[in-house]
């Protein structure tokens, strides 16, 4: 635009460009005429739709274009399909905004399956602004056949990668030290952590623990985080250091010799002695609280509250004996499982000391807060404690960079968390010779940043413990504690209990309305629509077909024209009609105003199929309306039946809706089964319905997510019932699994 509001020549030029592409087919014309070219394969990182596209975006699909188009020109077959990221924090993030949710409880009180909505209808929030922006710049890509990484075809391939990783023995959980959000309560990634660091001022506390063997001579240990001081169940020095003994007045310390000045400034003192640290391993001291070493069921108590030798311990800060924690360190917990230490866990995941922590249970040890003595209170309250138990020696102040979480500035607690592990230094070698195949630009990428990054890389935690991902398809028998890792929905299906039913859906004769073309869809009043002559005839033809199927139980819907349907075939079969079921919720769809007129004022209002799925008349229903009712039926007859044939008569929209609804079809997939036919099914027509109990959302959709996942009855091959592992696949590991994914590989 000009000064004036006017387009300027050069837009209006862009935009006849654009008209010209748009309507001419320009690049679908381009894979077309490539299409047996080379093909050149291009890889883009999709997108969160959940913001707005901005200047970097803009500047990135700009050489994103480039690329393919420069190859186009040079005749290589070049496939360009957009692609969305759906999963991960900054979503969830976003929605606990919106929903004002605080922590991670209100989300479970808010209900997962309620969160997780909010979620995926947030994914594509902007995909008009997004599909508007990106052909404006000239780009040449599909938007109309984009894959989410939310779709079940995605998240079932990812299972396959995972079950695959597993098989080679590349995957394994464990307990791990790793930064987490207590806010959002869950892992971070070392890039995540890398992004939030802030300088801030903390507390560091020298402390002085008295040797059992040893009255009044006491080790003098340093920390910065006096809020793990509970958790402390060794203490480690260097084995080939110095350390010192000294005296003042009727007490002993012992502490490295190179902190003798600093430690000791501004006190008398002796030095009585001058050893190694070899010579202090092994012996105990008195625990600074009684909260766990009191606990006679502690595991490895035995090994607890002494010294050990470390190679970590470094002559750089403090006193050169550290306090040890392994449930808050990732030195502390090496040492932890090297020496078979007690494993002390007194803060909740969200940053809350544990109700056994009496003199500080509730408090948070790091809350977010710019008030500096809210956020250093629990270490405050921990240093009046050491003070009046006589175990205080000294305190500082210190200024350092400290972790934040990048999403929503909550200090990061470093903690042992349970997650799963990719052994991503197993596949070192082949990603550093694969690298040195690879073109970088500018080339010094390849041995330098990137190259390094493998040299150095590191066993990668894949899971997260939130709520919109993909689950993780993991399961353990609650009886005989045997592990289930499922690859596919096949294999996830034949794990599953079921009821051992087999049905048939049949719609009725061809009636009296059918020929008149009479919508009929009350309860009331539909005994004026008999089956005609020839749907009396089918009836019966059909009930021969059906004699050797040996039907146990027949349901139909109230409507006349499928009650006498029923009662024909139930003569034919040798089936007492008395003992048929009537059920409402397999009932014609309700077509409300429309009822009793012509089926052409009911098709005018609504038009097309897309349109039967979600648009009512007035007073009547649409098409999920009518699957949830059937689904809601079959549901039913699964968990009150067992090993029964059972027949199901009724009209063709209920017998469309049961056939999509066991499948767990969404909207496009239910349309695309009834194809191009005019009806379903006809008349008097019939079809086995196959049902097992996967995973369906509210719309008896098949879907992977949380919590529908996690109500499928999965059984372990001794009968016991399993449960699957908490948690999702951290976002980064689905959009790694893009090149497989977006193709539904290998399925």
């Amino acid at each position: 635009m000009d000064e004036l509001g006017k387009k300027s020549d050069i837009a209006k030029r862009e935009e006849e460009t654009l008209a010209k592409w748009e309507r001419e087919h320009i690049f679908e014309k381009s894979l077309a005429q490539t299409k047996k070219g080379k093909p050149f394969v291009f890889y883009d990182g999709p997108p969160f739709a959940t913001g707005l596209p901005h200047y970097g975006h803009i500047v990135a699909s700009t050489i994103k274009d480039t690329i393919p188009r420069y190859q186009t020109m040079r005749g290589r077959y070049v496939r360009r399909v957009w692609g969305w990221d759906c999963h991960g924090l900054p979503i969830e993030n976003l929605i606990e905004k919106e929903l004002g949710l605080e922590h991670k409880q209100d989300i479970e009180k808010y209900g997962v399956a309620n969160f997780n909505e909010a979620a995926r209808k947030s994914v594509t929030r902007y995909e008009t602004e997004w599909k508007k922006m990106i052909p404006r710049i000239g780009r040449w890509i599909d938007m109309e056949h984009s894959y989410k990484t939310m779709d079940a075809s995605y998240t079932e391939s990812i299972w396959w990668s995972f079950k695959d990783l597993y098989a080679k023995g590349l995957i394994y959980q464990n307990f791990k030290s790793m930064h987490i959000c207590t806010r959002c309560e869950t892992t971070l990634s070392n890039n995540e952590v890398a992004e939030g660091y802030k300088e801030i001022s903390d507390i560091s506390v020298t402390i002085k623990l008295e040797l059992i063997d040893e009255p009044k001579t006491f080790a003098l240990a340093w920390t910065t985080t006096p809020w793990t001081l509970p958790g402390n169940v060794a203490l480690a020095v260097n084995p080939d250091e110095k350390y010192s003994i000294v005296k003042m007045e009727d007490e002993k310390y012992i502490l490295a010799t190179p902190f003798l000045e600093k430690v000791l400034a501004g006190k008398k003192y002796e030095t009585i002695k001058t050893i190694k640290g070899r010579e202090l391993v092994g012996k105990s001291y008195r625990p600074l609280f009684d909260y766990y070493s009191s606990d006679k069921k502690l595991e490895n108590r035995e090994n607890g509250w002494k010294i050990y030798g470390a190679d970590f311990v470094t002559m750089e800060s403090g006193t050169g004996i550290v306090h040890v924690a392994p449930a808050f360190g990732e030195d502390d917990m090496l040492l932890g499982k090297r020496e078979n230490l007690p494993f002390v866990q007194h803060v909740r995941v969200d940053g809350i000391m544990k109700p056994e922590v009496k003199d500080f249970a509730g408090m948070h040890v790091k809350p977010k807060s710019e008030d500096e003595k809210t956020r250093l209170a629990t270490d405050i309250a921990v240093l009046k404690y050491l003070q009046e138990h006589g175990t205080f020696f000294s305190k500082e102040k210190i200024k350092h960079a400290y972790p934040h979480c990048w999403r929503c500035d909550t200090p990061l607690l470093n903690y042992a968390a349970e997650s799963w592990f990719v052994k991503s230094p197993a596949l070192k070698d082949k990603l550093l010779s694969e690298n040195v195949k690879t073109t970088w630009v500018p080339d010094t990428l390849r041995d330098g940043r990137f190259g390094k990054w493998i040299e150095n890389t590191r066993d990668w935690a894949i899971s997260r413990s939130r709520y919109w991902g993909a689950p993780l398809p993991v399961w353990n028998c609650t009886k005989c504690d045997k592990r289930l890792v499922i690859g596919s929905r096949d294999e996830l299906e034949r794990q599953t209990k079921k009821s051992g039913n087999k049905y048939i859906v049949m719609r009725h004769g061809e009636a009296e309305s059918n020929v008149s073309g009479i919508v009929s869809s009350k309860i009331k009043g539909s005994d004026a629509f008999k089956l005609t002559t020839k749907g009396c005839a089918q009836a019966k033809k059909t009930g021969i077909k059906l004699k050797n199927k040996k039907i146990d139980i027949i349901f139909a819907s109230p409507l006349g024209r499928t009650k006498e349907t029923a009662n024909i075939v139930s003569e034919v079969i040798g089936y007492d009609p008395k003992k048929i079921i009537t059920d409402e919720r397999i009932k014609e769809i309700d077509v409300g105003v429309f009822n009793g007129r012509l089926i052409g004022e009911y098709r005018k209002h609504i038009s097309s199929d897309e349109e039967k799925i979600n648009k009512r008349p007035d007073g009547g229903e649409n098409l999920l309306d009518v699957k949830r009712r059937v689904m809601a039926f079959l549901a039913e007859i699964e968990e009150h039946y067992e090993n029964k044939n059972i027949l199901i008569v009724t009209h063709e929209y209920p017998a469309w809706m049961l056939a999509s609804g066991s499948r767990g079809l969404t909207s496009e997939e239910t349309i695309a089964l009834k194809g191009d036919k005019d009806e379903f099914v006809e008349t008097s027509d019939f079809f086995d319905l196959k049902f097992a109990p996967f995973p369906r959302n509210d719309n008896f959709e098949f879907d992977l997510h949380r919590p529908y996942i996690d109500d499928v009855p999965v059984v372990c091959s001794c009968g016991g019932a399993m449960t699957r592992v908490p948690y999702v696949f951290d976002c980064w590991f689905e959009s790694g699994s893009m090149p497989h994914a977006q193709f539904h590989y290998p399925f």
